[in-house]
This record gives C-alpha cells, sequence and structure tokens, in this order.
C-alpha cells in the first residue's frame, strides 16, 4: 500500500512539473558592456507595475528568469545602472511560454534590442514597423505647418491638415485590416485596445469575432470584449 502511494505521488509530482513547464517562460540574453548594475523582470498588474524578479549583474552581462505565464502578455526588462540615468532602461516585449532571448547593449538598452523566440512580439514587431511610418508622416506634416511661410497661410495650412486626416485614416485602416488578418496572434487584441480603441465599435467587433477561440479566451481577448460590451 505505502508503495503505491509513493508512486501515485511521485506520478502527481511528475505531472505537476510537466504542467509547469508547459506555461513556463524563460528570458535570458545578454547586455554588451554591461559590468555593474540590476536587471527587473516587471508586469503590469492593476495598473501598477510590479517586479516579478530581478537579478544582480556584475563581471558580465548575461542573465535569465523563468516565471509562470497564464497567457501571452507585456512584460518589460528594466536595467537599473550605476550611473543612475533611467533614460533607455526599459525594454518591452510580449512574453509567452518558451524560451525568449532577448541580446542587447548597457548605452543603448531600449534602442533596437535583438528579441527572439516569441511569437507574440514578432507579430507587434512587425505592426509597429508598419505604424512607424504613420507616425513619422504625422511628425513631418507637423514639422511643416509650424514653419513661417505657413503660419499666414490659410490655404496652404488647411491642405497640410487635409493630408494629417487623411494619415489617420490610413492608419486606421492599416490597424483595423491587420487585425482581421491576424486573429490567431495574441498580440492582436492588445493591439487593437491600444491602437483603436476610438475606432468605429463595428469593426472592432468584427476583429474580435475573428480571433481564435485560444486568443479570444486570453487576457487581451477578454479585455477586448469587454471593451466592446462597454461600447453598445
Amino acid at each position: 500500500m505505502k508503495r503505491i502511494l509513493t508512486a501515485v505521488l511521485l506520478a502527481l509530482a511528475v505531472a505537476s512539473c510537466e504542467k509547469n513547464t508547459e506555461n513556463t517562460m524563460i528570458v535570458s540574453g545578454n547586455i554588451k558592456g554591461l559590468k555593474k548594475g540590476t536587471l527587473f523582470l516587471q508586469q503590469f498588474n492593476d495598473s501598477t507595475l510590479v517586479v516579478l524578479d530581478s537579478l544582480k549583474i556584475e563581471g558580465d552581462g548575461n542573465f535569465s528568469f523563468s516565471e509562470e505565464v497564464v497567457d501571452p502578455d507585456v512584460f518589460y526588462l528594466y536595467l537599473e545602472k550605476e550611473d543612475k540615468n533611467d533614460v533607455n532602461d526599459r525594454i518591452m516585449f510580449f512574453g509567452e511560454p518558451g524560451e525568449i532571448v532577448i541580446n542587447t547593449s548597457w548605452n543603448t538598452f531600449d534602442m533596437n534590442p535583438k528579441i527572439s523566440g516569441s511569437a507574440s512580439h514578432e507579430k507587434l514587431s512587425e505592426f509597429n514597423k508598419m505604424l512607424s511610418n504613420f507616425n513619422l508622416k504625422d511628425l513631418s506634416l507637423m514639422q511643416e505647418a509650424a514653419q513661417p511661410k505657413y503660419q499666414e497661410n490659410t490655404e496652404a495650412l488647411d491642405s497640410l491638415q487635409r493630408l494629417a486626416d487623411q494619415n489617420l485614416l490610413n492608419r486606421y485602416r492599416y490597424v483595423l485590416n491587420f487585425g482581421l488578418n491576424n486573429g490567431d496572434s495574441y498580440a492582436t487584441p492588445y493591439i487593437m485596445l491600444t491602437e483603436a480603441s476610438e475606432a468605429n465599435p463595428k469593426y472592432l467587433d468584427s476583429v474580435y469575432n475573428g480571433l481564435s477561440p485560444e486568443v479570444a479566451s486570453s487576457k487581451y481577448g477578454k479585455a477586448l470584449s469587454a471593451f466592446l460590451k462597454e461600447q453598445e
């Protein structure tokens, strides 16, 4: 009887380990040039940025974190350097179960870090790369409108405004089309909530209805559903 009980407990322990492994996110990498500092793994919880884990780095920039992930979600790596400068010290990434590798440099910490291993983050990066074109267009139009030659030229300013309005419309079209074409990505409902919350609810509803069952039942899928119900 004792042997049977031991075998059952061992089987349960193994099953528990296997289950946890399936939901484990391992974030590792190297911060080139970093000799001394503290690295934090962070996540928003009820609108508060909380520390999930931390690691003191001395001698080299290698790091590794392990965290249980219920749903793919947004995480942050925050580097507290000895220079006490908070600028360029936080990397945002879309985490999910599996191995994620993040490589960067200490002096350009959040500038073009190399992130691999997360399909959700790759999809978010693809989206952001295109979205930056619309943002740059907006910036260009704003800079042009600020030039002295436009200040007393109402017709020219109206022309720039029309271009800005068209750019905004094209931006929304891109965001919504991206959502309609990527219903199997956990990044999609997050993108809709952060970049298209002011869009016509009927279009967002079409995006939501196109989500896969797994994505619709995820954290951001549920959040998008709740947001749409508030708009009714």
